[in-house]
Protein backbone atom coordinates (compact mmCIF):
# COMPACT_ATOMS: atom_id res chain seq x y z
CA UNK A 1 0.00 0.00 0.00
CA UNK A 2 1.67 3.32 -1.40
CA UNK A 3 2.67 5.52 1.52
CA UNK A 4 1.95 3.20 4.13
CA UNK A 5 3.79 2.10 7.04
CA UNK A 6 3.05 -0.82 9.43
CA UNK A 7 2.37 0.58 12.55
CA UNK A 8 4.52 -3.12 14.78
CA UNK A 9 6.87 -5.51 13.52
CA UNK A 10 4.51 -8.84 12.50
CA UNK A 11 6.07 -10.70 14.84
CA UNK A 12 5.23 -14.23 15.61
CA UNK A 13 1.58 -15.23 15.17
CA UNK A 14 -0.14 -15.27 18.23
CA UNK A 15 -3.86 -17.17 18.73
CA UNK A 16 -6.21 -14.65 19.33
CA UNK A 17 -10.07 -14.79 20.92
CA UNK A 18 -11.26 -12.32 19.11
CA UNK A 19 -9.78 -9.91 15.85
CA UNK A 20 -11.79 -6.48 15.05
CA UNK A 21 -10.87 -3.58 13.07
CA UNK A 22 -12.07 -0.04 12.43
CA UNK A 23 -11.70 3.46 12.74
CA UNK A 24 -10.45 5.40 16.16
CA UNK A 25 -10.74 8.49 16.07
CA UNK A 26 -9.08 11.76 18.31
CA UNK A 27 -11.49 13.13 21.01
CA UNK A 28 -12.02 16.32 22.06
CA UNK A 29 -14.59 17.49 24.19
CA UNK A 30 -14.68 20.21 27.17
CA UNK A 31 -14.88 18.75 30.26
CA UNK A 32 -18.19 18.91 32.86
CA UNK A 33 -22.03 20.23 31.73
CA UNK A 34 -22.46 23.68 31.01
CA UNK A 35 -21.33 25.61 28.25
CA UNK A 36 -20.97 23.64 25.30
CA UNK A 37 -17.90 23.92 22.09
CA UNK A 38 -16.98 27.34 20.76
CA UNK A 39 -17.31 28.63 24.55
CA UNK A 40 -13.55 29.48 24.69
CA UNK A 41 -13.23 26.71 27.28
CA UNK A 42 -10.38 24.37 27.60
CA UNK A 43 -10.61 20.63 25.56
CA UNK A 44 -9.08 17.91 26.89
CA UNK A 45 -8.15 15.27 24.22
CA UNK A 46 -8.66 11.11 24.46
CA UNK A 47 -9.50 8.82 21.61
CA UNK A 48 -12.08 6.39 21.10
CA UNK A 49 -14.17 4.07 18.39
CA UNK A 50 -16.72 1.90 19.13
CA UNK A 51 -14.13 -1.22 17.62
CA UNK A 52 -10.99 0.01 20.17
CA UNK A 53 -13.12 0.28 22.58
CA UNK A 54 -14.28 -3.13 22.43
CA UNK A 55 -10.54 -4.82 21.94
CA UNK A 56 -9.38 -2.39 25.16
CA UNK A 57 -12.27 -3.96 27.54
CA UNK A 58 -12.53 -7.36 26.39
CA UNK A 59 -8.29 -7.44 27.01
CA UNK A 60 -9.49 -5.75 30.40
CA UNK A 61 -11.55 -8.53 30.87
CA UNK A 62 -8.66 -11.15 30.54
CA UNK A 63 -8.90 -11.75 26.84
CA UNK A 64 -6.27 -11.95 23.93
CA UNK A 65 -7.55 -9.07 21.51
CA UNK A 66 -6.35 -7.75 18.50
CA UNK A 67 -7.14 -4.47 16.55
CA UNK A 68 -6.31 -2.58 13.37
CA UNK A 69 -7.21 0.22 11.11
CA UNK A 70 -5.54 2.59 9.21
CA UNK A 71 -4.30 5.64 11.03
CA UNK A 72 -2.70 8.91 9.88
CA UNK A 73 1.05 8.99 10.38
CA UNK A 74 0.53 12.13 13.08
CA UNK A 75 0.35 12.83 16.22
CA UNK A 76 -2.82 11.86 17.33
CA UNK A 77 -2.77 8.47 15.06
CA UNK A 78 0.77 7.59 16.81
CA UNK A 79 -1.22 8.85 20.69
CA UNK A 80 -3.71 5.97 19.33
CA UNK A 81 -1.67 3.36 18.93
CA UNK A 82 1.06 3.72 21.98
CA UNK A 83 -2.61 4.08 23.83
CA UNK A 84 -4.53 0.52 22.40
CA UNK A 85 -1.46 -1.32 22.74
CA UNK A 86 -0.74 0.00 26.01
CA UNK A 87 -3.67 -1.30 26.96
CA UNK A 88 -2.39 -4.94 26.22
CA UNK A 89 -4.23 -5.34 22.77
CA UNK A 90 -2.48 -6.21 19.54
CA UNK A 91 -1.85 -3.50 17.04
CA UNK A 92 0.83 -5.65 15.39
CA UNK A 93 -1.55 -5.26 11.74
CA UNK A 94 -2.57 -1.47 12.32
CA UNK A 95 -1.24 0.69 9.68
CA UNK A 96 0.15 4.38 9.65
CA UNK A 97 0.07 6.13 6.44
CA UNK A 98 1.07 9.84 5.49
CA UNK A 99 -1.06 10.33 2.85
CA UNK A 100 -4.48 10.77 5.01
CA UNK A 101 -4.55 12.62 8.86
CA UNK A 102 -6.56 9.99 11.37
CA UNK A 103 -10.14 11.09 12.18
CA UNK A 104 -11.68 13.34 14.61
CA UNK A 105 -14.37 13.47 17.02
CA UNK A 106 -15.60 16.41 19.09
CA UNK A 107 -18.18 15.94 22.28
CA UNK A 108 -19.70 18.11 24.14
CA UNK A 109 -22.20 17.91 26.83
CA UNK A 110 -24.84 21.34 26.97
CA UNK A 111 -27.98 21.87 28.12
CA UNK A 112 -28.57 18.34 29.42
CA UNK A 113 -28.05 16.90 25.60
CA UNK A 114 -25.09 14.87 24.56
CA UNK A 115 -23.96 15.87 20.83
CA UNK A 116 -21.01 14.37 19.01
CA UNK A 117 -19.49 16.17 15.90
CA UNK A 118 -17.21 13.76 13.30
CA UNK A 119 -14.27 14.95 11.09
CA UNK A 120 -13.35 11.64 9.65
CA UNK A 121 -14.49 12.20 5.60
CA UNK A 122 -10.95 11.50 3.94
CA UNK A 123 -9.66 9.65 7.05
CA UNK A 124 -7.13 7.31 6.78
CA UNK A 125 -9.38 4.72 8.33
CA UNK A 126 -12.15 5.84 5.28
CA UNK A 127 -9.26 4.50 3.02
CA UNK A 128 -9.44 1.19 4.17
CA UNK A 129 -9.41 -1.76 1.03
CA UNK A 130 -9.59 -5.54 1.13
CA UNK A 131 -5.33 -5.08 0.98
CA UNK A 132 -5.04 -4.14 4.42
CA UNK A 133 -6.56 -7.86 5.55
CA UNK A 134 -4.13 -9.87 6.86
CA UNK A 135 -6.41 -13.65 6.11
CA UNK A 136 -4.10 -15.49 8.58
CA UNK A 137 -4.28 -12.94 11.08
CA UNK A 138 -8.23 -13.07 10.93
CA UNK A 139 -8.05 -16.98 10.49
CA UNK A 140 -6.17 -17.44 13.33
CA UNK A 141 -9.10 -15.96 15.66
CA UNK A 142 -12.23 -17.99 17.54
CA UNK A 143 -14.02 -14.72 16.72
CA UNK A 144 -14.04 -12.06 14.26
CA UNK A 145 -15.89 -8.79 15.36
CA UNK A 146 -17.49 -6.20 13.20
CA UNK A 147 -19.71 -3.10 13.32
CA UNK A 148 -21.87 -1.21 10.79
CA UNK A 149 -19.66 1.92 11.36
CA UNK A 150 -16.83 0.51 8.97
CA UNK A 151 -19.53 -0.51 6.62
CA UNK A 152 -20.71 3.31 6.66
CA UNK A 153 -16.95 4.53 6.14
CA UNK A 154 -17.31 4.44 2.01
CA UNK A 155 -17.56 1.70 -0.67
CA UNK A 156 -13.51 0.34 -0.12
CA UNK A 157 -14.68 -0.13 3.45
CA UNK A 158 -17.85 -1.78 2.97
CA UNK A 159 -15.76 -4.17 0.20
CA UNK A 160 -13.26 -4.82 3.66
CA UNK A 161 -15.78 -5.98 5.94
CA UNK A 162 -17.26 -8.25 3.30
CA UNK A 163 -14.05 -9.60 2.40
CA UNK A 164 -13.00 -10.16 6.20
CA UNK A 165 -15.96 -11.90 6.72
CA UNK A 166 -15.42 -14.62 3.71
CA UNK A 167 -11.95 -14.99 5.01
CA UNK A 168 -13.46 -15.78 8.66
CA UNK A 169 -16.25 -17.73 7.23
CA UNK A 170 -14.20 -19.72 4.78
CA UNK A 171 -11.38 -20.23 8.30
CA UNK A 172 -14.40 -21.31 10.51
CA UNK A 173 -14.14 -18.14 12.77
CA UNK A 174 -17.34 -16.96 14.13
CA UNK A 175 -18.64 -13.56 13.41
CA UNK A 176 -19.84 -10.99 15.62
CA UNK A 177 -21.83 -8.41 14.49
CA UNK A 178 -22.80 -4.84 16.42
CA UNK A 179 -24.79 -2.94 13.71
CA UNK A 180 -23.81 0.52 15.84
CA UNK A 181 -26.10 2.87 13.73
CA UNK A 182 -24.87 6.16 13.05
CA UNK A 183 -27.02 8.60 11.32
CA UNK A 184 -24.57 10.80 10.82
CA UNK A 185 -22.79 8.42 8.35
CA UNK A 186 -25.69 7.30 6.43
CA UNK A 187 -29.38 7.22 6.05
CA UNK A 188 -31.72 4.63 7.56
CA UNK A 189 -32.67 4.07 3.94
CA UNK A 190 -28.76 3.48 2.93
CA UNK A 191 -27.61 1.67 6.20
CA UNK A 192 -30.86 -1.03 6.25
CA UNK A 193 -30.37 -3.42 3.27
CA UNK A 194 -26.41 -3.31 4.25
CA UNK A 195 -27.27 -3.82 7.95
CA UNK A 196 -29.34 -7.10 7.30
CA UNK A 197 -27.08 -8.26 5.13
CA UNK A 198 -24.49 -8.50 7.43
CA UNK A 199 -26.48 -9.47 10.02
CA UNK A 200 -27.16 -12.75 7.95
CA UNK A 201 -23.91 -13.58 8.51
CA UNK A 202 -23.57 -13.13 12.12
CA UNK A 203 -22.96 -15.75 14.62
CA UNK A 204 -23.39 -13.11 17.46
CA UNK A 205 -25.92 -10.34 16.13
CA UNK A 206 -25.67 -7.25 19.22
CA UNK A 207 -28.13 -4.30 18.50
CA UNK A 208 -29.76 -2.26 19.86
CA UNK A 209 -33.97 -2.27 20.67
CA UNK A 210 -33.73 1.20 19.21
CA UNK A 211 -31.41 0.10 16.30
CA UNK A 212 -34.19 -3.04 15.59
CA UNK A 213 -36.55 -0.60 14.68
CA UNK A 214 -35.08 1.65 12.00
CA UNK A 215 -33.37 -1.81 11.04
CA UNK A 216 -36.44 -3.47 10.26
CA UNK A 217 -38.54 -0.61 9.89
CA UNK A 218 -41.35 -0.87 12.51
CA UNK A 219 -41.86 -0.75 16.34
CA UNK A 220 -44.05 -4.02 16.71
CA UNK A 221 -42.02 -5.65 19.39
CA UNK A 222 -43.17 -9.46 18.13
CA UNK A 223 -42.36 -8.27 14.16
CA UNK A 224 -39.17 -7.35 15.71
CA UNK A 225 -38.51 -10.58 17.21
CA UNK A 226 -40.00 -12.69 14.20
CA UNK A 227 -37.25 -10.61 12.23
CA UNK A 228 -34.43 -12.01 14.13
CA UNK A 229 -35.32 -15.18 14.16
CA UNK A 230 -35.26 -15.95 11.12
CA UNK A 231 -31.62 -15.19 11.31
CA UNK A 232 -29.24 -18.15 11.31
CA UNK A 233 -27.40 -16.99 14.43
CA UNK A 234 -28.35 -15.76 18.07
CA UNK A 235 -29.36 -11.97 18.39
CA UNK A 236 -28.53 -10.20 21.61
CA UNK A 237 -30.72 -6.93 21.88
CA UNK A 238 -29.61 -4.59 24.41
CA UNK A 239 -31.95 -1.78 26.47
CA UNK A 240 -35.11 -3.36 25.33
CA UNK A 241 -36.91 -1.31 27.56
CA UNK A 242 -35.12 -1.72 31.29
CA UNK A 243 -33.70 -5.44 30.28
CA UNK A 244 -31.29 -6.98 27.52
CA UNK A 245 -32.60 -10.03 25.55
CA UNK A 246 -31.34 -13.10 24.00
CA UNK A 247 -32.98 -14.82 21.08
CA UNK A 248 -31.50 -18.25 20.69
CA UNK A 249 -32.90 -20.74 18.90
CA UNK A 250 -36.53 -19.15 18.60
CA UNK A 251 -36.70 -18.74 22.69
CA UNK A 252 -35.99 -15.32 24.09
CA UNK A 253 -34.27 -14.67 27.02
CA UNK A 254 -34.31 -11.63 29.46
CA UNK A 255 -32.03 -10.12 31.66
CA UNK A 256 -32.67 -6.64 33.76
CA UNK A 257 -30.48 -4.41 34.26
CA UNK A 258 -27.90 -4.27 36.45
CA UNK A 259 -28.50 -1.87 39.35
CA UNK A 260 -26.00 1.21 39.56
CA UNK A 261 -24.93 3.01 42.75
CA UNK A 262 -25.26 6.61 39.93
CA UNK A 263 -25.24 7.19 35.85
CA UNK A 264 -22.32 9.49 35.42
CA UNK A 265 -21.46 8.86 31.22
CA UNK A 266 -23.59 6.26 29.16
CA UNK A 267 -20.76 6.68 26.08
CA UNK A 268 -19.39 3.19 25.80
CA UNK A 269 -22.02 1.59 27.57
CA UNK A 270 -23.04 -0.10 24.36
CA UNK A 271 -19.20 -1.36 23.61
CA UNK A 272 -18.77 -2.46 27.40
CA UNK A 273 -22.07 -4.56 27.04
CA UNK A 274 -20.46 -6.12 24.12
CA UNK A 275 -16.97 -6.96 25.41
CA UNK A 276 -18.69 -8.58 28.17
CA UNK A 277 -20.70 -10.55 26.20
CA UNK A 278 -17.98 -11.50 24.01
CA UNK A 279 -15.84 -11.83 26.97
CA UNK A 280 -17.97 -14.30 27.95
CA UNK A 281 -18.08 -16.79 25.22
CA UNK A 282 -14.52 -17.11 24.72
CA UNK A 283 -14.40 -18.26 28.73
CA UNK A 284 -16.86 -20.72 27.65
CA UNK A 285 -19.91 -19.39 29.54
CA UNK A 286 -23.10 -20.64 28.00
CA UNK A 287 -24.42 -17.68 26.00
CA UNK A 288 -27.37 -17.02 28.68
CA UNK A 289 -24.01 -16.52 31.22
CA UNK A 290 -22.57 -14.18 29.07
CA UNK A 291 -25.41 -12.10 28.85
CA UNK A 292 -25.43 -11.28 32.31
CA UNK A 293 -21.49 -10.88 32.05
CA UNK A 294 -21.83 -8.17 29.49
CA UNK A 295 -24.87 -6.58 31.44
CA UNK A 296 -22.71 -6.30 34.35
CA UNK A 297 -20.01 -4.85 32.31
CA UNK A 298 -22.43 -2.08 30.97
CA UNK A 299 -23.53 -1.30 34.08
CA UNK A 300 -20.01 -0.34 35.18
CA UNK A 301 -19.25 1.45 32.22
CA UNK A 302 -21.90 4.06 32.92
CA UNK A 303 -20.81 5.06 36.19
CA UNK A 304 -17.62 6.88 35.42
CA UNK A 305 -16.74 9.21 32.57
CA UNK A 306 -14.96 8.42 29.04
CA UNK A 307 -15.04 6.14 26.07
CA UNK A 308 -13.33 3.32 27.16
CA UNK A 309 -11.56 5.02 30.51
CA UNK A 310 -14.32 3.43 32.88
CA UNK A 311 -14.32 -0.04 31.23
CA UNK A 312 -13.24 -2.80 33.97
CA UNK A 313 -10.82 -5.21 34.61
CA UNK A 314 -11.56 -8.89 35.24
CA UNK A 315 -10.89 -8.81 39.12
CA UNK A 316 -13.78 -5.74 39.41
CA UNK A 317 -16.64 -7.93 37.49
CA UNK A 318 -15.57 -11.39 38.93
CA UNK A 319 -16.03 -9.07 42.57
CA UNK A 320 -19.49 -8.56 41.66
CA UNK A 321 -20.04 -11.89 40.53
CA UNK A 322 -18.89 -13.77 43.71
CA UNK A 323 -20.81 -10.42 45.63
CA UNK A 324 -17.46 -9.35 47.15
CA UNK A 325 -18.00 -6.34 48.90
CA UNK A 326 -15.60 -3.15 48.68
CA UNK A 327 -13.36 -2.81 51.43
CA UNK A 328 -12.27 1.30 51.65
CA UNK A 329 -9.30 0.97 53.83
Amino acid sequence: MDGALMAGLKGELQQLDVVTFGESMALMYAEGDGRGLGSGRELAQSFGGAESNLAIGLARLGCRCGWFSMLGDDPMGRGILKGIRGEGVDVSRAVKTKEAPTGLMLRESARGKLSVYYYRSGSAASRMTPELLDAEYIANAGILHITGITAALGSSCLDTVREAIRIAKQAGVRISFDPNLRLKLWTVEQARPIIQELAQSADYFLPGYDELGLIYDTDDEETLLANVRRLPGMTVIKSAGNENWLVQGGELHRRPFEHINWLVDPVGAGDGFAAGFLAGITKGLSPVEALKLGSIVGSLVVQEPGDWEALPLWSEVEAILNRTGHIER
